[in-house]
Parts: C-alpha cells; structure tokens; sequence
C-alpha cells in the first residue's frame, strides 16, 4: 500500500472512531426524565420514552471502542503499520503449517523410508495422498484423476514420460515443459491433411489409403525422430503413443490436424519448492497406485 493510502486509511479510521465516540458521549442523558414524557416518536400503537441508556449499555458500547482502539494499536488494520505484535495472517499459517509439520514429520519419514511400491496400496497413505492431489493436482487433472482436454488422464496407465515410480516422481519433483513444433509451415496443408490421414490409419481407423501412404513419408521424415518410426513415442522425450487411441488434445481428425498445424506446449509445475520430500514421495505413491 502507498503512502498516501496508508494515511489516507489512518485519517478515516481515526475520524470514525472520534466521531463514534462523540456521538456516544453528546447524546447521553445522566438523569432519569418524567416517566411520560416521550420523543415523539410512536410507531404501531407503541411509544418511545425519553429516557437515558441503561448504564451497562452504554459502558458496553464505550468498551467496544477502547476494545477497537486497543486492537489496532496491537494488530495491523491501521494503513502500512504493522501493530505492536507485528501478526500477520502470513506469519501465522506459516507457524501453524510447520507446527503441523513437526507433529507428523515422524510418520511421513517413516513412510519415506519405504519404498514407493510398497506404500502405494497403505490405506493411510493412500487417504493422504488423495488430499495432497486434491489441493494440488485437481485443478489440472481432476478429482478423479481421469484429467480433460490437455491433461492427462492418470488411471490409464497411459504416461508420456514413464509410468514408473521414479519417473512420475521425477515429474513431480521437476514439472514437464511439452514442446510439440508447430508444421503449417514446413507441410502445408496438403501435408497436414496427408500426415492426419497416417495416424488416424496408425490407429485402424478409417483413412484415405494415398494420403496416408503420403503422410507415412512425412511422419518419417519429420516426427519420426521424437515420435519413434512405429509411432510409439519416447517417455524420454515426452513425446506420446499415437497408435493406441489415446489423445490428450482430442482424436478427431479435425483435432489431430489443429496439433499439428499449431503445435502444443503444455505445461506442469514442478513441485520441489511447494511440497517437501516426504509429501512428494507419498503423492508419488498415491498417483503410482491409481491405476494399480
């Protein structure tokens, strides 16, 4: 917050608790009037008396603002000053969070000491785990883990760089930057359709026999190198299976021809600094075990 924010802050604040206080003080009445006198105001058949405050009422509210008063001289709420006790809600969910983490450190190192296989089907590990996807991964993959258009879905056993224990942790601890090139330029049109035509054939599906026999030439020529010459990809380079009918942008041919014309470049987050070793060997061990 700026400065002149700040102050700006600091001057309504100040006025509203003065003004409070003003209005509370002028407006009391120390002595008990004529009991039937009224202030004129009647409503419903009912009239109001004009009478003084209770005393216990009116100290309550006299207290509620030394209350006020004394809250932001002791936490932040008046501009840029931090209060005396310097609280933020930072600092606090930090200081519970490594609470936390103390407390069930012993359990997660005893769990990290296990090998992921072995942790994989423990229950506990298992309900663990689903909460850390579920403040983590959902967001991409879904609750269920079966992903969407552009992420993958991770109970099919179907995995771009490895489906292995320390391949997915490696995935985790590291992130994934997809970098398919976009072709436009390099096939046209005519090769795009013609290469389109090659993988829905790769997939027995029905193609136009001479253009896939053309697109066959291109995909070898051009995608080969990442995509193996069978078509069966490379979990080292993170370039897919395009023959067992799993498509993370959509199968259609409308869809194929669209990534191969604009390229892909997704994305996953790497997680070593948001998560510690422990957390990431139990979640390893939770998505190892959604398709086991």
């Amino acid at each position: 917050m700026t400065s002149f924010w700040s102050g700006w802050v600091i001057v309504l604040t100040a006025i509203t608790l003065i003004l409070t206080t003003w209005v509370l003080v002028a407006n009391r009445k120390r002595e008990r009037r004529d009991s039937e006198r009224t202030t004129g105001h009647v409503y419903d058949g009912i009239e109001e008396f004009d009478n003084p405050l209770p005393a216990w009422w009116f100290w309550m509210f006299a207290l509620t603002i030394i209350w006020g008063v004394g809250y932001l001289v002791v936490y932040p709420g008046m501009g840029n000053f931090p209060g005396v006790l310097g609280w933020t809600q930072v600092n606090q969910h930090d200081r519970e969070v490594a609470a936390a983490d103390e407390q069930y450190r012993a359990m997660r190192d005893r769990y990290l000491a296990l090998s992921i296989e072995e942790i994989a089907v423990d229950p506990a590990v298992r309900k663990m785990g689903a909460r850390m996807f579920g403040n983590n991964c959902a967001q991409c993959h879904g609750g269920d883990a079966r992903g969407s258009y552009g992420f993958p879905n991770l109970t099919d056993n179907d995995w771009i760089y490895g489906g292995t224990p320390d391949a997915i942790k490696a995935t985790l601890v590291n992130g994934r930057q997809a970098a398919m090139p976009a072709w436009e330029g390099i096939l046209g049109d005519k090769g795009i359709t013609e290469v389109t035509q090659y993988l829905l054939a790769l997939n027995g599906r029905t193609a136009d026999s001479a253009q896939a026999s053309e697109g066959e030439k291109h995909f070898a020529a051009y995608c080969a190198a990442c995509h193996a010459a069978d078509g069966t990809g490379n979990p080292m380079l993170g370039s897919p299976n395009l023959t067992n009918g799993i498509w993370l942008y959509g199968g259609s041919a409308e869809q194929i021809a669209h990534t191969l014309r604009v390229g892909r470049n997704g994305v996953m987050p790497a997680f070593s600094e948001t998560l510690s070793e422990d957390k990431i060997h139990i979640l390893t061990a939770y998505v190892y075990g959604l398709n086991k």
